[in-house]
């Protein structure tokens, strides 16, 4: 069944309700003025005091990295201190009888995803969980004739229902979850891309989840991994870095009660509250990161439970480059949309909130920003043994950035080896070692979403699916 669309239905909540909150505006009339302040102030000391300047900056620099690997090593430590991952064992899942379990919304987002749509339906139509208490709703934008087309050629299992979301700006992904969002009328919700294949049980151990939580949990989010983890170096140091960030460091933000940055897909949501917060913001290209932050800022919590979906790891370069600077102009849009108020901010998710968020969203891009620029002056000084770069590292800066060459990066790397371990990825552990090269790649993504900032700020890069021809599945 395909429903036509309903233009009366607002899509721009957060714009309408919570102007602050949104990403439409990269820059607010004070941060411009604050930044163009900077730029004065940066410019003039390096013209009276350039080595002086330079000292500075790179005295900062070296301190902000060797806190950045230390707090992600904390977090670490954390997540394999404390278990925090709600574990549903099979006996709890059957402990709710089908006519009690809560009633559940899949929303799956589809732009031009007609070639991988009949596995798509065929993967969530395996789904333990009681059909008459699903929606499944396949969220097709009204000018993708294709996947319309695909759908409606399809004959659908009852449960699902093709919604066609009308044609309007922005044209994102948050926007066709808004909509879906506002018609949804279940107890609980959550999100599927079109390539994921989750766990069959997943929705079973979240209902049971949510019902061993204080009402104030109103988001669980499922762990991400790859299926096509050894289709080549590429997905192989992916899903090193999802094992990492999935296993390790989200759980250790739980932890440690940070705002938590969540996947793009596999949250599951208690449906009043998500509406209550207006839902997603339509103008930012990683709605998911800011959704995370909003429902900290507003007083609600965010844990994990122990249940995997599996996603198709982007095995092309420029593929993933392209959709590496949207996930990077995301965590810009969700920085600076969050940074608009800053004492607020700081009152709102208190001192250790406020640091991690510093640490996971604005530390994150100062990263990639920074390698870069260290690894050239690197290079260059033993190219010229240039005298400029020499007075930037007297004796005390030396040393610290001897520790953080050695000591830092050693950290980041082995991050990678752990995340591959606790995963049982044990024959990706020596690809951990060439990270240092995907590190590069990260930069690259992120300097192309510096510069779409400011051209683009809300252009969606789509992200081919369907590259993994050999249909690999996850055996572990």
């Amino acid at each position: 069944m395909t429903e036509a669309p309903s233009p009366q239905i607002d899509v721009l909540r957060v714009l309408h309700e919570r102007p602050d909150e949104c990403a439409l505006r990269t820059l607010t009339t004070p941060q411009k003025i604050a930044g163009a302040v900077g730029i004065i102030v940066l410019a003039a000391a390096l013209v009276l005091h350039t080595v002086g300047t330079l000292l500075f900056l790179n005295a900062v620099c070296i301190v902000f990295y060797i806190i950045h690997s230390a707090y992600k090593f904390y977090l670490i430590y954390l997540s394999l201190d404390r278990r925090v991952a709600i574990d549903v064992t099979p006996e709890e899942t059957r402990s709710i009888p089908d006519d009690k379990l809560p009633t559940y919304t899949i929303l799956v987002p589809l732009f031009r995803e007609s070639a991988v749509l009949q596995r798509l339906v065929k993967g969530l139509d395996a789904m333990d969980y009681p059909r008459e208490k699903l929606d499944i709703m396949l969220l097709v934008e009204e000018t993708d004739a294709e996947t319309r087309e695909a759908c409606a050629a399809m004959t659908l299992p009852p449960q699902f229902r093709a919604v066609v979301v009308p044609e309007s700006q922005p044209k994102t992904k948050p926007k066709a979850c808004n909509y879906g969002l506002d018609i949804a009328t279940s107890d609980l919700l959550v999100i599927y891309d079109a390539e994921d294949r989750p766990e069959p049980d997943q929705l079973r151990k979240a209902a049971v989840a949510f019902s061993k939580v204080p009402e104030n949990v109103v988001c669980l989010q499922a762990k991400l991994n790859y299926y096509n983890q050894r289709q080549n170096l590429l997905t192989r140091w992916f899903t090193a870095e999802y094992s990492v960030w999935f296993d390790l460091s989200l759980p250790g933000l739980v932890a440690s009660g940070a705002p938590i940055p969540l996947g793009g897909t596999s949250n599951h949501f208690r449906v009043a509250s998500l509406k209550e917060l207006g839902g997603w913001d339509p103008f930012n290209v990683t709605e998911d990161a800011d959704l995370g932050v909003r429902l900290h800022k507003h007083g609600f919590v965010t844990s994990m439970i122990d249940s995997t979906t599996w996603e198709e790891a982007n095995p092309q370069v420029f593929n993933w480059v392209r959709q590496r600077s949207r996930w990077v102009k995301g965590y810009l849009q969700t920085y600076l949309v969050h940074t608009r108020f800053p004492l607020k901010l700081l009152r709102q998710l208190g001192l250790p909130g406020w640091f991690a968020f510093q640490m996971t969203v604005g530390g994150a891009l100062l990263s990639f920003l920074l390698n870069p620029i260290y690894w050239a002056m690197t290079g260059l000084w033993l190219l010229t043994h240039s005298g400029i770069i020499s007075a930037m590292f007297p004796p005390w800066v030396y040393a610290l950035g001897v520790f953080c060459l050695f000591v830092s990066n050693f950290v980041f790397v082995y991050l990678t080896v752990a995340g591959c371990v606790t995963r049982g990825y044990y024959d990706l552990v020596k690809y951990c070692l060439l990270t240092p090269i995907y590190w590069l790649l990260m930069s690259i993504g992120a300097y192309k979403a510096f510069l779409q900032i400011i051209f683009r700020p809300h252009y969606w890069e789509k992200t081919v699916h369907g590259l993994d021809k050999r249909e690999t599945r996850n055996a572990e």
